[in-house]
């Protein structure tokens, strides 16, 4: 039987490490730190990736970031998540991560009121026949969130700027709210996290999927930047 290293050629030593330099990366991203991809790339190569050339580490990074999206974490911006990952690869990297401090970095909604999160329990994935079995008594896990003090005056006037349709897609608002108004939400086009700023030129209205795909979506870079080119308030920052 043939094992890791002979049917992808990585072995869990290099692996580890690729995860680990990710980490630090993401880590530093996250801070609003600044991280040279070129400069961890050439330092795998001289130490524990000495066999690997600069473009399969490169490959190898994004390789976890799409494992990571799998996860529902956050990856490195500049790491678009590879299209396919091999099962084999993909299971091995999940274990590791399983073994790091990975909470950091797991992408949780932001409600109006209360945030409830879920955190997804990794088995082995079922055949595809197969029924899964499921949780009978989920546990109840607590983890910290950031929130951020925003002004409700800004998001008022967001909405009514928007006149009940979305400015990503321009439907209108999926429904109405129990108060009769299109349900719409406010979207900070330069994330809070990242030090935006809390005003009309950095606010837009979107429709729940316009705000998932601004932060969830293989194209978030290209559709924000669409977003700066048709909506006549925003201002880069």
């Amino acid at each position: 039987m043939d094992t890791p290293k002979e049917r992808t050629g990585w072995d869990d030593r290099e692996l580890e490490a690729s995860v680990d330099a990710y980490l630090k990366m993401l880590s530093l991203e996250l801070s609003n730190q600044p991280i040279k991809k070129a400069d961890e790339n050439r330092l795998l190569r001289e130490g524990p990736l000495s066999k690997r050339s600069a473009s399969s580490v490169e490959y190898r990074m994004q390789n976890i970031s799409a494992v990571m999206a799998q996860m529902g974490l956050r990856h490195i911006v500049g790491y678009v998540p590879a299209k396919n990952v091999g099962t084999g690869i993909s299971s091995r990297v999940r274990k590791i991560l399983a073994e790091k401090n990975i909470d950091r970095f797991r992408l949780t909604p932001e409600p109006a009121n209360q945030q409830v999160t879920y955190r997804l329990i990794e088995a082995a994935p079922p055949h595809a026949d197969d029924v899964p079995e499921g949780i009978l008594n989920p546990t109840q896990i607590s983890t910290a969130t950031i929130r951020y003090a925003r002004a409700k005056k800004i998001s008022d006037w967001i909405l009514k700027q928007s006149e009940g349709r979305c400015e990503g897609c321009k439907q209108k608002a999926p429904f109405l709210r129990s108060d009769g108004l299109p349900y719409l939400e406010v979207h900070h086009v330069k994330h809070l996290a990242k030090k935006g700023s809390d005003r009309p030129k950095n606010a837009v209205a979107l429709c729940p999927n316009c705000h998932r795909r601004c932060h969830y979506s293989s194209d978030r870079d290209e559709f924000t930047a669409w977003l700066y080119d048709n909506v006549a308030r925003l201002r880069r920052e």
